[in-house]
């Protein structure tokens, strides 16, 4: 029996010759991530397990930016914490303020995610990676922290959907639209536990960022990992970034899944999620005529330079809509210094947004954009749950950057076309 993706990287992991849903194994980890939140509970349970030093100094990345630059006393003791871990165990990937981004730009940035890597992180957008051919996964904090001391981690092997994508995105349509179009299509737990693994003549067509928004929000669907097959497009993206061999896994032609859908990205809309679940969707020209408060441009699911220049491009010479507030986050400090260099933070500036540092803030309504009572927000987040934002009696409407913007300067929800 042939093996998917996903099988075949975790068969290699834990040494075996072949692996199938269902089956306990105990794994290798290649890298093991936590951020200011999460890391703090990772550490205090490294510390019971009386293991004394982490299982390889090089193989562990610590990056504040949920609440950073700090928004208060609880986040600087939280991040003193983690600063300490690093310095005492000599972290090579320990990322400080003004050095840092938000995580799950920042990793793959920094050519710490490769393909056929085993990715494991406490926070559950770590699936990311995937993107780039890996297995990669949210787990807890004190799976984490057993990982950070013995470098395993126990996984149940997920079965796996397959996404067969054809044909490419039309103008004002991205990567953004085609996951959302996917979570309203199998909702929150059409993948629960599963792999969801895409591919198909449609991924050529896909930029980098399209597959790392689309891999980010598997979890939206309940996914245990979403994963891209390795292809020009990813080699050109690791080339330059990555120094140490890593291994490409492709499907067998036999390989079993669970099901397959096939999605002509061609047909895809401008979508948005509507409050209060992801998978709440409709095309955003359905929703035209809801009135917003703010527009948020950024986070890990779309706060890369081309999320930036796609707004940028519709902003630029424009003004924010009367009474709307904008606030742009670009996912890196690189991302940050492009975006100044090609006149991308000027441009929004100049509309009337905020462009602020790298973090995760307003997208957990942590900081940095906190909605009030009854405040409409269109966001290129990945969540929009119930107070998610802010305030319970708040409203969040995911979207696609191109979406956002063109939201943003008509005061309403409106697609970019």
């Amino acid at each position: 029996m042939g093996m998917t993706i996903t099988e075949k990287i975790l068969a290699a992991k834990a040494g075996l010759a072949a692996v199938a849903p269902g089956r306990l194994i105990e794994a290798g980890v290649d890298l093991a991530l936590a951020n200011d939140i999460t890391a703090p509970v990772s550490i205090r349970e490294f510390g019971r397990l009386g293991a004394g030093g982490v299982f390889d100094k090089s193989k562990i990345a610590l990056i504040p930016d949920h609440f950073t630059p700090n928004k208060d006393i609880k986040s600087a003791e939280n991040a003193r914490i983690v600063r300490e871990f690093a310095r005492e165990q000599g972290i090579i990937h320990y990322y400080e303020v003004g050095f840092a981004g938000i995580e799950h730009c920042l990793v793959p940035e920094e050519g710490l995610a490769a393909p056929g890597e085993l990715i494991i992180g406490a926070d559950s957008h770590t699936c990311t990676y995937g993107a780039l051919g890996a297995f990669a996964a949210g787990v807890g904090s004190t799976d984490l922290a057993c990982a950070m001391a013995t470098g395993k981690v126990w996984l149940k092997v997920p079965p796996t959907l397959r996404f067969r994508l054809t044909g490419a995105t039309r103008p004002g349509v991205s990567g953004k639209d085609v996951i959302l179009a996917v979570v309203g299509m199998i909702g929150v737990d059409g993948a629960l536990y599963k792999s969801m693994e895409f591919s198909g003549e449609g991924v050529a067509n896909l930029t980098m960022d399209d597959r790392f928004t689309i891999a980010n929000m598997a979890v939206e669907c309940g996914a245990k990992n979403g994963v891209f097959p390795v292809d020009g497009v990813t080699r050109e993206y690791l080339a330059g970034r990555r120094i140490a061999p890593y291994t490409e896994y492709s499907p067998d032609g036999d390989a079993e899944y669970e099901k397959t859908y096939d999605i002509d990205m061609s047909r895809v809309d401008a979508m948005v999620s509507r409050p209060h679940l992801p998978s709440n969707t409709a095309a955003a020209s359905e929703c035209s005529g809801v009135r917003i408060d703010q527009v948020v441009i950024g986070s890990c699911t779309n706060g890369r330079l081309s999320d930036l220049r796609k707004a940028a491009d519709i902003i630029r010479g424009r003004r924010l809509a009367e009474g709307v507030r904008g606030i742009v986050l670009p996912g890196t400090r690189r991302i940050y210094l492009g975006a100044l260099r090609e006149g991308i933070a000027e441009a929004f500036v100049e509309a009337g947004f905020v462009f602020s540092p790298p973090t995760c803030g307003p997208c957990l309504g942590g900081h940095m954009g906190v909605l009030a009572k009854g405040e409409v927000c269109v966001s290129t987040t990945n969540r929009n749950f119930v107070g998610r934002m802010g305030h319970p009696e708040s409203e969040v409407y995911l979207a696609s950057p191109e979406t956002a913007a063109a939201s943003a300067l008509a005061g309403y929800i409106r697609p970019a076309y």
